[in-house]
């Protein structure tokens, strides 16, 4: 039987973890997520699990990856500074194609900044952190039930394509009190990991946009590495071979981009005026919409879930349609400029940014609907 809780959004990206099969986690406290950390602690032992807090986020996400290797769904949690140290052994874990997922309640910057303000700072670096060119999927989720909801799809797209996945959260939904529906059997499917003979297979083995099955628990051994690998896994200076293995990383999350990609649309039918917003930032956006709608103003909300991918091709048929879009977001402007590469000249575009730390109030947003309506 279901039952409804109150709890945080970092403590239901627990739940949704564990309903998905984590259950291994490493990591390091940091505001403000450490209560990802608290709860897994607790929670992990319960299901025959383990945690374990290491010396860094750096050991922490090594240790995720070495747990995933040996078989077991894995994850870490973590915000700005942290996250930054990571970049280096997520891009292993991109090369060398271990799933696990990584958990970034993102707070305001840049170092150590204002660590228990809300921000949405880390967008840019959650597709670009780690060097070269890398696959990447990042998730958004905007309430407590989608923290549940979405760990567990993150758990499925990083088992499906053998990547990193990354939960893109912010301290708004980390920190915010939902009651929430907990099922006692799950309406979503779960994905695990596919298992290859090792007899007459190659552990990297695939076309290109192919996702290699797994040689481990009873699969067989086989060597990984950080650098450019043909087949075998073994290190190549071949640029025919790296050349094969980047595009083949890259075609694996592009060319399922529609399995992969998610977003929500709101009054899109008569917009004249679409908000563009993702995260913590939805609530504020959704009510200056519904308020500006009662006043006669045809507004609607464009809301990426999946935040990378982008949802590029979706936003390119929108854009022609409308005469402009208000990019809400707590930063500089990150998202904003992917909407300006792919919108170009189709329609006007505007920018609500913050990087004070406060929130982005349904007024301000209500303001700047109307004063282009």
């Amino acid at each position: 039987m279901s039952k409804r809780v109150l709890m945080q959004g970092n403590e239901a990206v627990v739940e949704g973890a564990i309903a998905a099969g984590m259950r291994f986690y490493a990591g390091y406290p940091i505001t403000p997520s450490t209560e990802i950390a608290e709860q897994s602690s607790v929670r992990l032992p319960q299901v025959g699990g383990t945690f374990i807090q290491m010396e860094d986020e750096i050991s922490s996400m090594a240790a995720v990856i070495g747990a995933s290797v040996a078989g077991v769904k894995a994850m870490t949690a973590t915000s700005g500074p942290g996250f930054s140290l990571k970049q280096e052994n997520i891009g292993y874990a991109c090369i060398a194609e271990v799933p696990c997922v990584i958990v970034d309640v993102q707070r305001s910057g840049p170092s150590t900044g204002l660590p228990t303000s809300p921000s949405q700072g880390d967008v840019m670096q959650a597709r670009w952190g780690t060097h070269g060119d890398h696959p990447m999927i990042a998730v958004s989720p905007s309430s407590v039930s989608e923290c549940f909801y979405k760990a567990i799809r993150c758990f499925n797209l990083s088992e499906k394509y053998r990547t990193p996945v990354i939960l893109l959260m912010d301290e708004i939904v980390g920190h915010l009190r939902e009651g929430v529906e907990i099922p006692s059997v799950l309406d979503v499917e779960i994905i695990n990991r596919t298992v290859k003979s090792s007899e007459g297979h190659q552990p990297y083995e695939g076309d290109i946009h192919e996702i290699p099955g797994w040689h481990l628990n009873g699969g067989g051994r086989y060597n990984i590495t950080g650098l450019s690998h043909d087949l075998s896994g073994f290190p190549t200076n071949s640029n025919e071979i790296t050349d094969k293995l980047i595009r083949r990383l890259m075609g694996k999350i592009e060319h399922n981009a529609d399995d992969i990609i998610e977003y929500e649309e709101k009054y899109l039918d008569d917009a004249e005026t679409v908000v563009l917003c993702y995260g913590g930032t939805v609530r504020a956006a959704m009510s200056a919409v519904l308020e500006a709608r009662k006043q006669g103003v045809k507004v609607g909300m464009f809301r990426p879930v999946t935040v990378w991918p982008f949802p590029e091709r979706r936003l390119k048929e929108i854009s022609p349609k409308v005469k402009r879009i208000i990019v809400a977001e707590h930063n500089y402007g990150q998202i904003v400029l992917e909407v300006e590469r792919i919108v170009k000249n189709d329609c006007k575009i505007d920018f609500i940014g913050k990087v004070d730390g406060t929130v982005i109030t349904p007024a301000e947003i209500l303001k700047r609907i109307k004063e282009g309506k």
